[in-house]
């Protein structure tokens, strides 16, 4: 029997909620060093591409020394457009926009190959990395959108012991949170999309959005969203 949301159909200007998670549910991210690579290749997807001069390099054949371009890495500036993030130990999620067909399918597939060669030579491994093709939820409505990106950002704090402060875990972990919340600025990241519908107020000193994620935690709702499977259970 095939898989659950394995994308079959490509939208363009289309918003994903996209995930994976390792194979056999194993540990993809071990450390910081790990996350930050990970990042890294979406900062280098996802902004402009650098100048084509910038690329030139000299080299030596036969004593005699020419110029060429580097080959330039994949690059999706335009294509893809990243909203919200959320690195787990053993999964990922990551929600975005395809600006143009089947730039998803290229882009995940490009990530996933690069990360997985990154961390086998780090490992000294071969084999898959990631459990199968990523799966892909095709988001329908601006509700979907807003309460998508919630659960992203709730993640790191599904399982948090009572003992343990989850507004620290939760701002601490390695997602768009922070870029949610204007503490941080990153440019390849693009939260405006679902900022927009909330207004800023300083109650207390929080968001609208910050109250959005935060108050419906403290709530003790539920906040696994029917319209995904239990793809992250365990």
């Amino acid at each position: 029997m095939p898989a659950k949301n394995i994308l079959k159909e490509y939208v363009k200007d289309g918003y994903y909620h996209v995930y994976n998670r390792g194979v056999e549910k194993r540990v993809i991210f071990q450390d910081d060093q790990d996350h930050k690579v990970f990042l890294n290749y979406l900062k280098e997807y996802l902004e402009p591409p650098p100048p084509l001069e910038t690329l030139i390099r000299e080299f030596e054949v036969d004593d005699r020394v020419y110029k060429g371009i580097d080959k330039p890495i994949n690059n999706y500036y335009g294509k893809i457009e990243l909203i919200a993030y959320c690195l787990m130990a053993n999964h990922f999620h990551l929600l975005l926009k395809q600006n143009e067909e089947r730039s998803l399918e290229f882009f995940m597939r490009s990530l996933g190959t690069r990360y997985t060669l990154y961390f086998n030579k780090r490992n000294n491994r071969v084999g898959h990395l990631f459990q199968g093709t990523y799966k892909a939820v095709y988001v329908d409505s601006e509700g979907q959108l807003l309460h998508l990106s919630r659960y992203i950002h709730l993640n790191p704090v599904k399982e948090t012991p009572l003992e343990v402060s989850w507004k620290s875990k939760l701002r601490e972990s390695y997602s768009s949170y922070q870029e949610f919340l204007g503490k941080r600025k990153t440019k390849w990241l693009k939260p405006d999309v679902v900022l927009s519908s909330f207004p800023r107020y300083k109650p207390k000193g929080t968001s609208g959005y910050q109250s959005f994620v935060e108050d419906y935690y403290q709530e003790e709702a539920d906040f696994t969203p029917n319209l995904l499977i239990d793809y992250l259970s365990r």
